[in-house]
């Protein structure tokens, strides 16, 4: 555990059933878990305020962490911990498949010594006390979840809590719906269905080159936070985990981002997918609803596919401190062209690799808008306060509209897309380059940001153009710690935030396009450094602390690692492998 109770966001696992998930310490601990769907209030909040938000803990004396693993490539997680005395296993997952309940299991392999498991529900971010009464075989929580073990339950004020003894194996199950005659039979048969669930879901996507087992990993996590029913993929499962310790940058993460799109399907697209998940994932944001400002389609959406509620204040202490606890997202109503750009090059990759041209008529409705609407400042890749003539929001715009025009239905449309892409670079070349030649982060301005790593990758410009090579000049000298980069923010000192890990991925594809692949491998090694012992990213990492900071998991940077290390294998050939 960290600073006053609090986990380190480095020791977190994640289990799920792809409509919710939650978090578990190397020490078998839950402490953040929403049943029934990611952005459904929190039942179990310790994450985010260890007295009273709420968690699901394994007291044994003197244990200590001694690994953990997933079981194949599901998301099935085995802790394992040690004392004096002999080890404990304990396997949690959440069931998944026909004939299995809602909620999540926890297996315990036979005591070293007594072990006490307690539970300390917390119903909506903590802002209820639970209502606790026996009903059946278990307790019931507020008549809508259902806690059954296998030794006696008991109560004491809001907690429910048994003993395993020593020697003896057991079990307990937090379900959403009441559930009778539980047997050990039964539970091994939930086990296996959900274990051959994820065989299945697993089978869609393969990948064998360079970092293969941490590719896997990502994968997984992809998997993981991918929404059963619709196939949105939600940029984290937590809300307000700080991008600066005891600051005030804290966001709910968990909606779908129509910026995440394009580079989520991408790694998958590339990763060997037969293209299930990237298109159920482009069929969901495409089904978006409207938003009143006719812009086709809204920045992000929670899971239903509508607008997030506006923002609220909760009554947690934060992660280490860190207030506020936010839930919903203000961004909602921003213009963000880079998100529309991302979109036209997802629909781009799913055309060009599986031959088809679903959703045309939403695609090029949002390619005529940014036709329309490409030369006004918007809030930027980094959904700032501000509105400025963002450059990377311009290049994404030109770089989706060149690719979708090559798949227009009729001339008319591919000269029109053609013709706004043209002015898009007219405009970059005269009103975003500094002074010193970079890329500027936006209009007449003198400063750069890691997205112009990008732009090669995007195939928007030369990777060794006179321009990019002096930006990348300019982020080595003035954004690096090392082989870490961070983002520019214009209104915030982002040298106070931590390195930003999809940026520095960013920044190995460039490499890569250069073909300096020992440079590349040391910025990826860099980042990795800042995954767990589970493949696991946060947003950004502490140079200087080790700490990993922001929302977890984060798809955006599994995305981009997937992508740099998919380059890299393509860069070096397909037989060739690297440690």
């Amino acid at each position: 555990m960290g600073e006053s109770g609090f986990p380190t966001i480095r020791d977190l696992g994640l289990i799920g059933d792809r409509r919710t998930a939650a978090l578990i310490t190397t020490t078998g601990a839950i402490v953040w878990y929403c049943p029934g769907r990611f952005d459904y209030p929190a039942l179990l909040a310790a994450l985010l305020d260890p007295d009273h938000g709420g968690g699901w803990t394994v007291q044994m004396p003197n244990a200590a962490s001694a690994g953990r693993r997933y079981l194949e490539d599901s998301g099935i997680l085995e802790t394992t911990l040690a004392t004096p005395a002999g080890e404990l296993v304990i396997t949690d997952w959440m069931p998944m498949g026909e004939g299995t309940p809602q909620g999540i299991c926890r297996q315990f392999s036979s005591a070293p010594t007594d072990i006490a498991i307690t539970l300390a529900p917390a119903p909506d971010y903590a802002r209820r006390s639970p209502q606790l009464r026996p009903q059946g075989q278990g307790i019931q929580i507020d008549e809508r979840h259902y806690l059954y073990a296998s030794h006696p339950l008991t109560v004491s004020g809001a907690k429910i809590a048994f003993t395993l003894p020593q020697g003896e194996t057991g079990w307990c199950i937090l379900a959403d719906a009441p559930l009778s005659d539980i047997t050990d039979i039964q539970l091994k048969g939930w086990l296996q269905t959900t274990l051959e669930c994820w065989r299945e879901i697993a089978a869609h996507a393969t990948y064998h080159g360079p970092y293969e087992r941490e590719v896997a990993e990502s994968i997984r996590a992809l998997r993981l936070l991918t929404f059963e029913d619709n196939g949105g993929i939600i940029a984290a499962p937590t809300t307000s985990l700080p991008e600066v310790i005891g600051g005030q940058r804290n966001y709910d993460y968990r909606y779908v981002w129509l910026r995440d799109a394009g580079m989520i399907v991408s790694a998958l697209t590339r990763a060997g997918s037969d293209g299930t998940d990237e298109r159920r994932f482009l069929d969901f944001i495409c089904g978006y609803d409207r938003d009143s400002d006719h812009q086709p389609l809204k920045p992000f959406s929670n899971l239903d596919g509508n607008s997030p509620s506006s923002e609220e204040c909760l009554n947690l202490v934060g992660y280490r401190h860190s207030a506020p606890v936010m839930i919903g997202n203000v961004a909602k109503d921003q213009l963000q062209l880079d998100a529309y750009g991302n979109v036209l090059l997802a629909a781009k990759l799913i055309y060009k690799h599986f031959e088809t041209r679903e959703h045309w008529s939403l695609v090029a409705e949002i390619a005529d808008f940014l036709s329309d609407r490409w030369h006004e400042p918007d809030y930027g890749i980094w959904e700032e306060q501000e509105k400025h003539q963002y450059t990377s929001s311009k290049v994404v715009a030109a770089c989706g509209l060149k690719f979708i025009a090559d798949v227009a239905e009729n001339a008319d449309q591919a000269r029109r897309w053609r013709a706004a892409e043209q002015a898009i670079r007219e405009f970059v070349a005269q009103h975003c380059l500094t002074s010193e030649g970079a890329y500027a982060v936006a209009a007449g301005e003198e400063d750069i940001d890691v997205t112009a790593a990008l732009f090669p990758v995007w195939a928007y410009t030369a990777a060794d153009s006179p321009e990019m090579v002096k930006t990348m000049q300019v982020l080595e000298r003035d954004y690096a710690t090392g082989h870490l980069y961070r983002r520019h923010l214009k209104t915030f000192d982002s040298q106070r935030e931590g390195a930003f890990l999809a940026g520095t991925l960013w920044v190995a594809q460039y490499w890569i396009m250069r073909r300096e692949f020992q440079r590349a491998k040391a910025i990826i090694d860099a980042a990795l450094e800042f995954s767990n012992d589970l493949g696991l990213f946060a947003e950004e990492a502490d140079a200087k602390t080790g700490a990993m900071l922001g929302n977890f998991p984060q798809t955006f940077v599994h995305a981009a690692f997937i992508g740099a290390a998919i380059d890299l294998k393509a860069a070096l050939g397909k037989n060739t492998a690297v440690a």
